[in-house]
């Protein structure tokens, strides 16, 4: 049953809560996953609309990082919103950098905090290949493609479909959840639905740029960043649409390498198996690195790498298989990994290859041999190990198979003394971060998405992507579990980022879950547990 386009569930436990004469402080402690759904559904179908037009006017404001002006109109509505729901704000500012956004709500009688972590920044966009402006903000029916209907959907009584779309850059990555999270404070004072935990919200404004001052601000503003738990809002659910929870993410660094040949490109009739091609250089190195199954093959490369944990490799096995129609939907024959499912090869590092320039082909194709030949790389990291072990490592690699590295162009000394030149470019990279699964409160955590979504969730050990988590714990000493909200093919960091609306309904729901339910027993070990 709906209503106005809205999911509507029973109210039976409110009807035994009334009927047994139950009062309200009764059931501040745990209002139960019924009355949380109940309520976030009625506050919901009242301001549907309103709830979107706050989502659709953070989008509608550019938000690259490096647009000074734009991101800090960002910050500004930000601030809006959050005071609007009487939450005390802040902005952590570093040296004019984009700020953060902090604030502060408190729960009488809470004792546990969480800090809500998002970013608002985004990715770049190239206009000519989105559909509508990548800022419009435009909703579509259906849900994804390029044959979809604008809705009007402002109009009065123009009834919501879940399935709609929204699209336009961040309104999936990472401003729905910021919404979400509000709303969820909305529905439950709507309700009379006391809050069990104290709440905190930390915005990144440069996420998209690698949080090149996360460090220093946790540092600098560690007095006011105590708290229990950091909920990371970043990512997406499960392909399946499931609802899941990530306890950690990958790490990253990335490498951009230039091989050299001559000091200018060769007629390659002329110069033809006597002069060295650097695309041959290049291919042939890197194809060493990286097996067909997309196994690293890099000596030590591995050694780094953390052994899963019983409850882990459990959790991995729970998964379901959604392969097939994985597969199905992107248009793919096979896949990486000989055949295993797609969790489990998330739990290994990753040597990705970004781009290649070199040459030419089809019309600026030329018949010869080119100076140099460059390929842009990014291997994901899984605990434990470290940026700087990985470079060692790599290194260590090209100089065994007689490659000269060099940092800087080359001078014509160094190509005289060097058969086999590589340059590399390292980027500053971050390590991996994962959260025990056996804590108290990620039990606790599972316990109470699971009531609230009727079904079991997928938990991940470490989420494919990457992100700065590991800060959390290394510098607040507090851990960080990824709770997302937004739908998995949601074209994240690409042309056409959307947002399916009904991923923005049923993440208030969760969030409002999280606010009123996980407060009360969140020391406690879940039934069956050890």
């Amino acid at each position: 049953m709906s209503v106005n386009g809205f999911r509507s569930r029973p109210v039976v436990f409110l009807l035994l809560v009334l009927a047994a004469g139950i009062c309200t402080p009764c059931l501040a402690a745990d209002p139960g996953a019924e009355a949380v759904r109940s309520a976030v559904e009625k506050y919901i179908d009242r301001r549907g609309r309103g709830i979107l037009l706050e989502l659709v006017d953070l989008v509608q404001i550019p938000n690259l990082a490096s647009d000074a002006e734009n991101i800090r109109r960002n910050a500004g509505l930000l601030e809006i919103l959050l005071h609007k729901r009487g939450i005390a704000t802040r902005r952590l500012e570093t040296n004019g950098f984009p700020p953060v956004i902090f604030g502060e709500l408190k729960a009488p009688g809470a004792t546990r905090t969480l800090i809500m972590y998002a970013h608002y920044d985004g990715q770049p966009v190239d206009p000519a290949r989105w559909r509508s402006g990548p800022w419009e903000a435009e909703v579509r029916d259906p849900a994804l493609g390029l044959k979809g209907k604008r809705i009007q959907w402002m109009m009065p009584g123009t009834p919501f479909n879940g399935e709609w779309r929204l699209y336009g850059r961040s309104s999936s990555d990472d401003k729905a959840p910021i919404v979400a999270f509000l709303n969820a404070i909305d529905a439950l004072q709507a309700a009379s639905i006391p809050r069990s935990v104290n709440l905190k919200f930390f915005l990144e404004g440069e996420e998209e740029v690698g949080s090149p001052h996360l460090a220093d601000t946790l540092k600098r503003f560690a007095h006011i960043l105590d708290a229990d738990l950091w909920v990371v809002c970043d990512g997406p659910i499960h392909q399946s649409r499931r609802m899941q929870l990530f306890f950690g993410a990958r790490g990253i660094i990335d490498l951009e390498m230039t091989f050299y040949g001559s000091t200018r490109p060769l007629h390659s009739g002329h110069y033809g198996n006597w002069a060295p091609n650097p695309i041959a250089m290049m291919v042939s190195l890197v194809s060493g690195m990286r097996g067909p199954d997309g196994d690293i093959l890099i000596p030590g490369f591995s050694d780094q790498v953390r052994e899963l944990t019983g409850r882990e490799r459990l959790a991995l096995e729970k998964i379901p298989d959604f392969r097939e129609t994985l597969m199905k939907d992107l248009g793919l024959a096979w896949t990486e990994g000989g055949g295993e499912p797609l969790e489990q090869l998330l739990m290994r590092p990753a040597m990705n290859l970004r781009g290649t320039m070199a040459g030419g082909v089809e019309e600026m194709a030329r018949n010869a041999i080119p100076a140099e030949a460059r390929v842009s790389i990014d291997f994901r990291l899984v605990p434990d190990q470290t940026p700087e072990f990985v470079r060692a490592r790599v290194e260590e690699y090209f100089r065994a198979h007689s490659f000269h590295i060099v940092f800087e162009p080359p001078n014509q000394k160094t190509r005289s003394l060097h058969p086999r030149i590589v340059k590399l470019q390292w980027g500053h990279g971050y390590p991996p971060s994962r959260a025990s699964m056996d804590l108290p409160v990620s039990r606790r955590l599972v316990r109470i998405l699971e009531e609230q979504t009727g079904g079991p969730v997928i938990q991940l050990p470490t989420l494919g992507g990457s992100g700065p988590t590991y800060l959390f714990s290394e510098i607040l000493d507090t851990p960080a579990i990824g709770i997302p909200i937004v739908n998995h093919d949601n074209n994240q960091h690409a042309a056409d980022e959307n947002l399916r609306l009904q991923n923005l309904w049923d993440g208030i729901e969760i969030y409002a879950s999280l606010l009123a339910r996980l407060g009360e027993g969140w020391d406690q070990t879940e039934e069956g547990e050890p």
